[in-house]
């Protein structure tokens, strides 16, 4: 199960929070401020936080500039009532991962969470091997018996999500949540495009290729 760490001063909307996402099958673990958050960190395992930006003794933008001044990726959604272009820019700039404006949406919020927590799993994976092709994903590069490539983050991405479950089919709508930001003007079409630019890279490759299941989506195939 994953331990989700929300950070709210509000009483109401941090026990809101916990009781929503305990619903939708989560660990919920509360803290009132920065300061208690880093204390129960020290302590306990977190997967995802959720992160008010107004707070009393270390606010949510000093909290997330504190975590990755120390080098950690915990992936971080921020929730504020404040919702300038200023403040969103100035979240996502100290490394904020995803940023909502309340009300929150419960809904879209467990969306978020979800594909938020995805990611951190591809990335947690570091390197994928299929047959004789192997991904690097610091890099965002792939070696083959031909040699070494680097490719576009969203080729690499989308490729590296369908071969980390081969034989799985995932929807466009699925794709784009994961591995474009849920506020993009993208729409589908974009995966169409990806897919047929990561096809033709590796049309000649024997250890994989893409499918594309009608009605439903793509995904990827190891070949014998």
């Amino acid at each position: 199960m994953f331990q989700i760490l929300v950070v709210e001063d509000d009483k109401n909307a941090r026990r809101l929070m916990e009781a929503v996402l305990t619903r939708y099958g989560y660990n919920p673990i509360t803290a009132c401020d920065g300061v208690e958050a880093l204390e129960i960190m020290d302590r306990k395992h977190v997967d995802l936080i959720i992160l008010d930006v107004m707070m009393p003794r270390m606010d949510g933008y000093e909290f997330t500039n504190t975590l990755r001044s120390a080098g950690c990726s915990i992936p971080i959604l921020m929730v504020t009532a404040r919702d300038t272009q200023n403040d969103k820019k100035r979240g996502f700039i100290i490394g904020a991962d995803d940023y909502m404006v309340k009300p929150v949406d419960e809904e879209e919020m467990i969306l978020r969470i979800a594909a938020l927590l995805r990611r951190s799993q591809i990335a947690g994976e570091r390197k994928l091997t299929v047959g004789q092709t192997t991904l690097f994903y610091d890099s965002l590069s792939i070696k083959t018996p031909k040699g070494l490539m680097e490719l576009p983050q969203k080729e690499f991405l989308l490729l590296f999500k369908l071969l980390s479950y081969p034989n799985k089919i995932y929807t466009r709508r699925q794709l784009m949540d994961e591995i474009w930001d849920m506020d993009s003007e993208s729409d589908e079409r974009t995966v169409d495009v990806h897919v047929s630019r990561v096809r033709e890279r590796f049309r000649e490759n024997t250890d994989f290729e893409i499918i594309t299941v009608r009605g439903l989506g793509y995904k990827a195939v190891p070949k014998k």
